[in-house]
């Protein structure tokens, strides 16, 4: 079965965390800016014309689909890669997918979902490795 992570994360810690997820293999993402607030409601900024709340903070979606077996390393990866332990470190949703075309070949599936070098070959030459006398 495969999973979509979408992580809401702090527009500085995007190059952190693409660093990290490409170093385990995950090479297929898609990004996007978005504008929100969660639990803190936003920022109160103090300047000279007074105090106002700033409550549309900008954040970075990153989107992920990955297989069920590569699922928890991608959410542990972004949560380390992400944290600062302040307010607005973000948010991880997880959701089913149903299928996955891809348009040049028209493969489906896991076979859509596969790149040379991806997490999928990585943990497969792995096990190749230590299976090997």
């Amino acid at each position: 079965m495969l999973k979509k992570i979408e992580a809401i994360i702090r527009e500085d810690k995007v190059n952190d965390v693409k660093e990290a997820l490409a170093e385990i293999g995950i090479v297929g993402l898609n990004m996007f800016e978005v504008r929100g607030h969660g639990r803190q409601g936003g920022i109160k900024l103090v300047g000279r014309a007074g105090a106002y709340q700033v409550n549309m903070l900008p954040k970075m979606q990153i989107n992920i689909i990955l297989s069920d077996r590569n699922l928890e390393d991608a959410i542990e990866t972004i949560l380390k890669s992400a944290y600062t332990g302040e307010p607005g470190d973000g948010i991880i949703f997880v959701y089913p997918v149903e299928e996955v075309i891809r348009v040049r070949t028209r493969e489906r599936g896991q076979g859509a979902m596969m790149y040379p070098g991806d997490i999928d070959s990585k943990k497969f030459r792995s096990a190749v490795d230590i299976n090997m006398p």
